[in-house]
């Protein structure tokens, strides 16, 4: 059965291959290591979420993103200057195995740095880690520790919850960008208007 776990817990368990529930500046996230591919296979399973639906990737800052083959579009690099850290996930193209890794099928991968120090702390330990938010596919996401222990109290769902506070509960916009153009994937925190100024 899941678990209330700190911060050094958190980080030895992803490490290990763990799936952990982590507070976000938006929401509860599901969370695995990039570096443990079966991990962030759990974690569709767990959500019973598509494999087909990718999953982002939350980094501790851009030269994360770069060490992963990424080639950072200047529409990008803009939009992460002015909203990073905060509720923006900038979907970009990315190596082919990365992709397959998370579940895309066009070689492309949203990212994020979220506003929020404990998880912060966390991907500076791990590095970048696989996080969807914290519910079954289709269901509202969870917003406190209480409800992931409610949500996913089957055993062996999850290996842990990390225990702290998520933000305001609007999940993150998302944004795909080239080098000549850019839409809005899904509709969040940030509006097309804030997006398009910084875009000018």
């Amino acid at each position: 059965m899941s678990q209330l776990v700190d911060r050094h817990e958190t980080v030895r368990l992803l490490h290990g291959g763990g799936v952990v529930a982590v507070p976000t500046d938006t929401v509860y996230g599901l969370a695995a290591s990039l570096d443990h591919p079966q991990a962030v296979q759990r974690i569709f399973e767990i959500k019973r979420r598509p494999t087909t639906t990718a999953l982002p990737i939350l980094v501790d800052s851009l030269t994360s993103i770069e060490r992963l083959g990424v080639n950072w579009p200047a529409q990008a690099q803009r939009l992460s200057e002015r909203f990073w850290p905060g509720a923006l996930t900038i979907v970009v193209g990315v190596p082919h195995e990365l992709a397959a890794l998370v579940g895309s099928t066009s070689d492309t991968a949203g990212f994020r740095i979220p506003d929020h120090q404990l998880v912060g702390d966390v991907l500076i330990e791990v590095g970048p880690l696989a996080v969807s938010s914290a519910n079954q596919h289709g269901a509202p996401p969870c917003r406190s520790a209480g409800e992931v222990l409610d949500t996913f109290a089957g055993p062996d769902e999850l290996d842990g919850v990390l225990d702290g506070a998520a933000g305001a509960g609007e999940v993150s916009t998302v944004v795909e960008v080239d080098d000549s153009s850019w839409r809005i994937v899904r509709q969040g925190a940030l509006s097309a208007d804030e997006l398009a100024l910084a875009l000018e």
